[in-house]
């Protein structure tokens, strides 16, 4: 199946490349951070939750993206 045929949910369900996997794993950990900031019950310059709300749309886009990507060469299967 070329990976202009798959629909969304089967791009999903597909191998990820290496480079992506670490990619979307950073932007998970930055996203969770950025929340974690907007989130604070203590006061926080305004500057700081600005750019936290900023990082974690930026961050959900690399994840959804880098979580899209195909690998069209995924080696051997385990066990073979």
């Amino acid at each position: 199946m070329k990976a202009n045929d798959m629909n969304l949910i089967e791009r999903v369900k597909s191998p990820t490349p290496k480079f992506f996997k670490k990619l979307r794993n950073i932007g998970l950990i930055l996203g969770a951070t950025s929340a974690a900031i907007l989130a604070a019950p203590v006061a926080l310059p305004v500057a700081v939750v600005s750019v936290a709300g900023y990082l974690a749309v930026a961050c959900g886009v690399i994840s959804a993206v880098s979580q899209t990507a195909v690998d069209d060469n995924p080696g051997p299967e385990p066990g073979k």
